[in-house]
């Protein structure tokens, strides 16, 4: 579950970089939701992860 949310974040990253920096103006919205979004999935799965231990 750790690798697909660190994949994830990794997605949301390009797709925030590439919405705030003017580049897919119309993509703006999406790329903040899913940036939190997958930004709250991986913090879940870093705790999920260290409890687990």
């Amino acid at each position: 579950m750790l690798r697909w949310a660190i994949t994830f974040i990794i997605i949301a990253l390009i797709a925030g970089v590439l919405g705030f920096g003017g580049i897919a103006g119309a993509a703006t919205g999406i790329a903040k939701i899913l940036f939190f979004v997958f930004l709250v999935l991986f913090i879940l799965s870093l705790i999920r992860g260290g409890v687990k231990k």
